[in-house]
């Protein structure tokens, strides 16, 4: 069966495969971006050269493969932005797919088609990547329910990279059930080990380190950092009891609850900021209904130093390995990019000789703040993006600066490693915004079950 592809969500609408098994996805579709391996089919990643370039895949991806397994059938090969260094989800070469609840603006990349597939009820699910955003945006820009786990919790193998340090692999759903569903087949199982309980610790440590030659050195900023200093630190002893609490199996002791229940969410004012007053007045309507599903709500500023520096720290370390993983196939090559992308490649070049050895020191400071913060049972919430899609045919400049407001958001998860999941909502005229919740590392199935839970009873 071809697909209905009016709203050019795919490469390949005809690509199918059937389910290899049965389980907890029977009867439910998906599409895959096209840097997902599918025996037989060739992975564009979005440029005609790449795909010129590249045989067929010899088997499924992983994820693809469990997909499978657990009762679902793959419908189509979804469309990409250029080696997916995109989040706006238009393509110089294949076209622009069409954004179903916005029309005339743009549906986000670089997961562009598996988000327009979901919107345009064409499948039940798509997977995507994630790597500065391209689920979550695109989520946002369609009105669709977006999730990007703990980095490395899903098998990437048989996935195109961009930055390995950062990529995921993400999927979108128009139910909630069913991004939870697809999170319990694809999601690593297990409790956290002695190994990631030393990594905690670890982090402590230097946490703590850090705080301390800042205050003997520098002495920076100690009034501002007072409150978030204070969270820290119960967060650092709640750590240490978790780890002094790890048995002979290896497993840290959790309550078991029949009713989830998150403790504080953490509203970040710096980031809702970013938002104009109207929409944050929607937005913060599903703030309310989140509420009721959490001991505690708290407003903090997270980045002291602006979320900008974030980004820029994200951007960098990003560029570099994006230039690292895919330079030598682009001098070799000489591919032909569309404008943006072309410069965005050109600038990664730039980055190849440079040290790095700052931004991995504040990244390094930013990832332990933020699951410090968050633990176990802690939520940021936070704006998906600044607003509703951009128009579509913006110029280079506009470009940028849509891409830079949503890096400001995107850069907090990406650099911690953390799970986030987007939930749609409509603004005042009608166009879809994204409400997100971040939670601590390793806590994807708790977040998805939370928010299943506490989303469908508002």
């Amino acid at each position: 069966m071809v697909l209905d592809n009016r709203y050019g969500a795919f490469i390949d609408p005809e690509l199918t495969v059937e389910s290899l098994g049965s389980g907890i996805l029977d009867g439910l579709t998906f599409a895959v971006k096209d840097v997902f391996a599918v025996a037989g089919h060739s992975s564009s990643a979005g440029n005609p050269d790449w795909l010129h370039s590249h045989h067929p895949s010899t088997e499924h991806a992983v994820a693809v493969h469990r997909l499978l397994l657990s009762g679902a059938t793959l419908r189509g090969a979804a469309h990409t932005d250029e080696l997916m260094y995109s989040l706006g989800g238009e393509n110089h070469h294949f076209g622009t797919p069409i954004n179903p609840r916005a029309v005339g603006r743009i549906p986000g990349g670089s997961s562009s088609g598996s988000a327009v597939a979901v919107a345009s009820g064409s499948v039940d699910f798509a997977l995507g990547t994630d790597t500065g955003g391209s689920i979550r945006v695109p989520s946002s820009y369609c009105g669709v329910y977006g999730f990007r786990p703990t980095h490395g919790a899903v098998d990437f193998q048989g996935v195109i990279p961009l930055s390995p340090a950062f990529d995921t692999i993400g999927w979108m759903s128009d139910r909630l059930d069913v991004l939870q569903k697809v999170g319990e087949v694809l999601l690593v199982a297990g409790s956290t080990s002695v190994k990631t309980a030393k990594k905690i610790e670890s982090s402590i440590e230097e946490t703590v380190g850090k705080s301390m030659e800042n205050t003997d050195e520098n002495n920076l900023e100690m009034s501002r950092k007072e409150s978030l200093e204070t969270i820290l630190e119960k967060r650092i002893e709640k750590s240490t009891e978790e780890i002094l609490e790890i048995g002979p199996e290896n497993k840290v002791k959790k309550k078991i609850e029949d009713k989830i229940k998150m403790g504080t969410l953490f509203v970040a004012t710096d980031c809702w900021a970013l938002v104009n007053l109207e929409n944050a007045a929607i937005l913060s309507e599903g703030l309310r209904c989140l509420r009721s599903g959490a001991d505690h709500l708290m407003e903090i500023e997270i980045a002291l130093e602006g979320l900008k520096v974030w980004m820029d720290v994200f951007r960098e370390l990003q560029g570099n390995e994006i230039w690292e993983t895919h330079g030598v196939w682009i001098e070799n090559k000489k591919p032909v990019f569309g404008p943006d992308i072309a410069a965005r490649f050109s600038w990664a070049a730039s980055l190849a000789e440079e040290d790095h050895s700052v931004a991995k020191c504040k990244q390094k400071e930013i990832s332990n703040q933020m699951r410090l913060l968050l633990g176990e049972d802690n939520c940021l919430v936070i704006p998906t993006v600044p607003g509703p899609a951009p128009l579509r045919g913006g110029d280079l400049r506009q470009l940028e600066e849509n891409r830079s407001g949503a890096m400001m958001l995107s850069c907090i998860a990406g650099l911690a490693g953390l799970p986030q999941v987007t939930i749609p909502v409509l603004s005042t005229s009608g166009l879809p915004l994204g409400l997100s919740v971040i939670a601590g590392h390793g806590q994807d199935l708790r977040l998805l079950s939370w928010v299943n839970e506490v989303w469908q009873q508002s």
